[in-house]
């Protein structure tokens, strides 16, 4: 299945896309998908929805409404750095032996189309294409990385939007740089895992004003995202709807010779194969 959210900001209602034209509607079943339906097996509930309504031609056709997140704001979003091989080597760092783990405010978390927010006083806006882990059940101290597998609800793409100087120059945590608002778009469209036939073979790809930036695989992971469901259960019990940005293969603007940062103006279009597109545009500061 493919979890989307339709309609304005704080206003969205839960479908299911079932085609590039058309979804079903499941929000007079489903209040939103948030921790409560990812907690009391909503998948499957809605799985059976979505047969009974498009066996009965219960189907409606997109037409043009504003696309949100397709998870409703998480419990938290957690994030891995350094966790492509390539990315590591364009930074200067050496791949970790362990992940890198920091956080982003979930209220980053925007649609796939929404606009990007520059913060007050940046110089070095940055863009990341990365696949997201969406947590399918209350989860701790798993047993095995196969485990780990039975925990996740499915699989999204976003834009870990960065600020470099905020990240690296001003002390303390990477977190800084990581959490301005519009700092999470997410979406289209939240994938089961059965929908995928190997998460890690899924080409990613960010251009910037038709540029290309970013060019990769999550072939090229250096911790999978089954691993990292199970080391951070180790440390954290992660819940029903939590987001888990993974990291980003190379191409970024800081890794640039000389380095490139986002303007006001400028667009964003990233993708990862089977999880759909996105398109921002930068504005300026508040």
């Amino acid at each position: 299945m493919k979890l989307m959210r339709l309609g304005p900001v704080g206003a969205e209602r839960p479908v299911v896309r079932v085609d590039d034209t058309s979804y079903v509607d499941v929000s007079d079943a489903v209040t939103d998908y948030d921790e409560a339906f990812f907690g009391s097996s909503g998948l499957e509930r809605v799985r059976m929805l979505v047969a009974e309504r498009t066996a009965i031609g219960r189907v409606h056709t997109f037409a043009g409404e504003r696309i949100g997140a397709p998870i409703a704001r998480p419990h938290q979003i957690l994030c891995i750095g350094l966790n492509y091989s390539d990315h590591a080597a364009e930074t200067g760092q050496p791949v970790p032996d362990e992940p890198i783990l920091f956080t982003k405010s979930p209220n980053t978390i925007v649609g796939p189309y929404d606009d990007v927010r520059i913060p007050r006083t940046s110089t070095k806006t940055d863009w990341e294409v990365e696949l997201g882990i969406v947590i399918g059940r209350r989860t701790s101290y798993l047993d095995s990385v196969d485990e780990a597998r039975e925990a996740i609800a499915g699989f999204v793409l976003v834009n870990d939007v960065s600020e470099r100087a905020f990240q690296t120059e001003r002390s303390g945590q990477w977190s800084k740089g990581k959490s301005a608002e519009t700092f999470n778009p997410a979406g289209p469209w939240l994938v089961t895992p059965d929908e995928i036939d190997d998460v890690l073979s899924l080409g990613m790809w960010l251009d910037v004003n038709g540029v290309s930036r970013q060019r990769g695989s999550t072939a090229t992971m250096v911790f999978d995202p089954y691993f990292i469901v199970h080391y951070l259960s180790q440390f954290m019990v992660l819940e029903p709807g939590d987001l888990i940005d993974t990291g980003t293969p190379p191409g970024v603007g800081l890794g640039l010779d000389p380095p490139v940062f986002l303007a006001a103006g400028d667009v964003m279009e990233l993708g990862i194969d089977g999880l759909g597109t996105q398109r921002q545009t930068v504005i300026a500061p508040r």
